[in-house]
């Protein structure tokens, strides 16, 4: 394995360990430093599915007991029934709108451009959603209804877009329809489990055909970097949400999604992806 192979899946695992589960985007950052480092082609599109099971992963790991209590008591206890029927309803909209439009949302929108746009009117659209007085109904995870959860479902439909976010998403459509920000937080990462990895499953048959046993090396990089980063960014996203707003994550999209904009624009940098 080439020295500047694996330091692209290294940093590339980083990059998706770091930002899936921030309301930043992690495939807007994937396309944008991909596009970079010029790591694109076959090889990238079976790198990200593999990838995106690492950090998704961390998370299982991370919530591994609330997992298992749900798994116990889902034959007798209603808590865990209502928390496993909140997750389906939440799941279901993005799966019938990802399954309906998955190719042409790749076809066209997958480029630094859209991305970078999709940052800013994201970051805008957070800003105003912090700064409305929040009216929470339900503190935990464990208090949402399921109109709650079908709400937060149809807002991880717009993340279908690159670049909106999927954590984002979800999780300021949580704040806008009721959930604390413990609550919508959690439940987006919850959420992530079967996104995921139906997606990764998905995309994984789609194009099997794709893996290589010669990519192992590769993928095993960014699986095991990007699986490390996710729990860090986990951990460090939940002891910050404690005592602090999203705004910050707004003025980042902001800022680096005009940055985008301007290397465009006035020709810095060759986006040539943003042509396709």
């Amino acid at each position: 394995m080439e020295l500047w192979i694996a330091f692209q899946a290294l940093l590339l695992g980083i990059v998706e360990g770091l930002t899936e589960f921030l309301p930043i985007s992690s495939t807007g950052h994937q396309i944008i430093v991909a596009d970079l480092i010029g790591f694109g082609g076959e090889r990238a599109l079976a790198f990200n599915i593999i990838i995106q099971l690492g950090a998704i992963l961390a998370v299982v790991w991370e919530y591994r007991r609330k997992i298992l209590d749900v798994v116990i008591g889902l034959p007798r206890e209603r808590q865990a029934q209502r928390f496993t029927v909140n997750l389906m309803v939440a799941f279901f909209p993005a799966v019938v709108l990802g399954v309906a439009f998955a190719d042409l949302i790749h076809t066209y929108l997958f480029n630094p451009i859209t991305v970078a746009t999709a940052l800013v009117i994201g970051g805008v659209v957070m800003l105003w959603a912090e700064k409305r007085p929040h009216a929470v109904q339900a503190e935990t995870v464990d208090d949402m209804r399921w109109s709650h959860a079908l709400k937060v479902g149809c807002a991880q439909c717009l993340a279908l877009i690159p670049g909106t976010s999927r954590s984002g998403a979800t999780i300021i459509g949580g704040l806008l329809f009721g959930l604390s920000r413990k609550a919508a937080t959690e439940f987006s990462f919850f959420l992530a489990m079967p996104t995921m990895v139906g997606a990764a499953v998905y995309s994984g048959y789609k194009y099997r055909e794709l893996f290589q046993p010669g990519d192992l090396p590769v993928f095993a990089i960014g699986f095991v970097t990007s699986f490390i980063f996710a729990m860090l960014a986990v951990r460090a996203l939940l002891k910050f949400i404690g005592n602090h707003s999203y705004a910050a994550f707004a003025w980042y999209r902001i800022i680096f999604g005009l940055v985008i904009l301007a290397t465009w624009q006035f020709s810095l940098i060759d986006w040539h992806t943003a042509a396709g």
